[in-house]
């Protein structure tokens, strides 16, 4: 088995920068400062390396050699690029807890054009805007998810809501308190941002409203990074067909395993 490492910041971050869509979360936590990782060297450089927390993220080759330190971790959920996910679960499948649920083939949708403008009144966050965003945020964890927020930790998920608004992560198009579209970035770099819980409120689904905030959250983006990603459970096909009219391209795939 490698010899594990705990990598210096400049070794991630050049890592990171080899493929900044798949690795945007690694990148992101490291610039942040918030990562515990532990790394496979190569040389002075990396061949994998592995994201610490509640989730534990594996990138690059190698990724088997993180399967005891992941066992430790007591994270929820494995979860990053399918073939480093694949490569770990394997190598720590005894080890780790039992898999509530195993989700393969998640493909991850770039974009580095602006889109058509949507013509929507998409906005950012306000802190006013709270106490409305926390159940959309919840409801769009819990179907990604399939745990509600809410009752698992409600105090933690209201601070990560409103630190997400602080930070300029959280964007929102509401119209008489109906929530049209919203979404926050799970990660920003130089190179990237990535979009999580997509949401349009149930009444108002299948009206446009996705797709009109959307391109409008996607053209704002890119004046600020050069790529717009997200990834998507596989039988989503609503939302597959959303970010495809948009003009997004499926990449490469994810893989999740929750605990």
């Amino acid at each position: 088995m490698a010899q594990l490492i705990e990598p210096s910041s400049s070794q991630i971050l050049r890592f990171c920068e080899r493929d900044p869509v798949e690795r945007v979360f690694l990148e992101d936590v490291a610039r942040r400062g918030l990562g515990r990782f532990r790394g496979v060297p190569e040389g002075q450089e990396l061949a994998a390396l592995c994201h610490l927390g509640a989730n534990v993220v594996p990138s690059g080759r190698g990724c088997g050699a993180f399967a005891e330190v992941a066992s430790r971790s007591g994270a929820k959920m494995l979860i990053g690029e399918e073939g480093a996910v694949t490569e770990l679960w394997r190598a720590g499948q005894d080890a780790l807890p039992v898999a509530r649920q195993d989700r393969p083939g998640q493909p991850v949708f770039v974009i580095d054009e602006p889109p058509e403008p949507g013509g929507s009144g998409l906005r950012p966050a306000a802190a006013s805007d709270l106490e409305l965003l926390l159940p959309a945020c919840a409801a769009a964890h819990a179907e990604e998810l399939g745990v509600d927020p809410l009752r698992r930790d409600p105090d933690g998920f209201r601070w990560r809501t409103r630190a997400q608004i602080e930070e300029g992560r959280s964007w929102i198009w509401v119209e008489e308190d109906v929530i049209l579209f919203k979404a926050e970035a799970s990660a920003w770099t130089p190179n990237a941002v990535q979009l999580q819980q997509v949401w349009t409120d149930p009444a108002a689904r299948g009206k446009g409203y996705a797709s009109r905030g959307l391109r409008d959250l996607i053209g704002l983006l890119l004046d600020r990074v050069p790529v717009v990603c997200l990834f998507v459970r596989a039988e989503n096909e609503v939302a597959i067909r959303l970010y495809e009219r948009v003009g997004m391209r499926h990449t490469i795939d994810y893989r999740s395993v929750l605990f």
